[in-house]
Parts: C-alpha cells; sequence; structure tokens
C-alpha cells in the first residue's frame, strides 16, 4: 500500500486516495474474473463500495489489498450466483483495442484473444484461482486466503483451471492449423 498518498491522522490512507490508487488495478482483474468491462466496472463499483462502508476497520487489516481483492472477488462469485447471471455468453465481440490487456511479453493481440476467451471456458471457482495465482500473482496461501478455502482446493483448482485452458487453446490452435491447410 505504499505510495497512496493522503493520508489521515493514524498514517492509514484516506479512501479516496486509495481508491484512485488501486481502480485500474482493480478493473482489470473483475475484467478477467468475468470477462466484460461492463460488469468488471460494475464488480469494481461494488466491492469499493462495501470497502468504503467498512474503511475505518479495513485500514486496521495487516494487507489492505488482499482485503479488497477478495471483497472483488466475493462480489464476483456473489454475482454469478445471481439467476440474471446464468445466461452464457458464447462470443463476445471487443471492437476497441485499446481495452485490450497489455500484458509482458504478449504483442499479439491474437494471443490475448485466444487467452481471454479461454478463460470464459472455466467455472467461477476455477477462474477465480487462476485470475489470483497467475494474473495477481498471489501465492496458494494467498489465495486460500482470499477464496477463504483450503490450499489443498487452490492446488486442485488451479490444476484443473491450467489443463482446461491448454485443451482449449490446444484445441484452437489445432483448428487454426487446419484451417491453414485447408
Amino acid at each position: 500500500m505504499e505510495g497512496v498518498g493522503g493520508d489521515q491522522a493514524g498514517g492509514a490512507p484516506d479512501f479516496a486516495s486509495y481508491a484512485a490508487a488501486r481502480r485500474q488495478q482493480l478493473r482489470r482483474t473483475a475484467y478477467l474474473l468475468c470477462g466484460d468491462w461492463d460488469r468488471a466496472e460494475d464488480l469494481v463499483q461494488d466491492a469499493l463500495a462495501r470497502l468504503y462502508v467498512h474503511w475505518r476497520r479495513v485500514t486496521r487489516a495487516d494487507n489492505v489489498d488482499a482485503y479488497v481483492r477478495r471483497t472483488l472477488v466475493n462480489a464476483y462469485l456473489a454475482d454469478r450466483r445471481r439467476p440474471w447471471r446464468r445466461d452464457v455468453v458464447t462470443a463476445a465481440v471487443e471492437d476497441a483495442t485499446d481495452r485490450l490487456l497489455v500484458a509482458d511479453g504478449v504483442d499479439a493481440v491474437a494471443d490475448r484473444d485466444a487467452l481471454r476467451a479461454a478463460l470464459t471456458e472455466l467455472g467461477p471457482s476455477q477462474r477465480a484461482v487462476v485470475v489470483l495465482r497467475y494474473w495477481e500473482d498471489l501465492s496458494v496461501e494467498q489465495t486460500a486466503a482470499a477464496l477463504d478455502c483450503s490450499t489443498g482446493n487452490v492446488k486442485s483448482q488451479a490444476a484443473r483451471g491450467l489443463a482446461r485452458l491448454r485443451e482449449v487453446l490446444g484445441t484452437r490452435d489445432h483448428d487454426n492449423d487446419d484451417a491453414e491447410v485447408s
């Protein structure tokens, strides 16, 4: 949390400063969880609203970022349980390339699109584990704490999620190879 300005009397950052400093990172994480920029913004708003209500208690926590991340994941999982969210989008088209995630070492838009599409193939729990472990770079223990589950569950969900991603991405690569040969 270092670098977040606007400290109050107790040394804790004020809510507005914290939210302004972390909003884009939270939005990217929420996008990876849900796969839709508008829903990601809604999830961030929901998480920040919950955070605001409990801000004094949150600032006393050992790791404010971990608390906020858990709040965001809980908002995502709660959103997935709502009946109107059970509709599955089979194909999402993103028109604006400037909204795509830019990851270190990944230059091709096609690779990012393929990975983003593959993430939609995972269930909510697997997706949350994969995003927290490999995008947020949390340890197994930190991911377990964020999701309030055992480390064994995190390991198995991560293994299954990665296997599914490999399966989906491998299938897409073979489909592309077949299309080029024809």
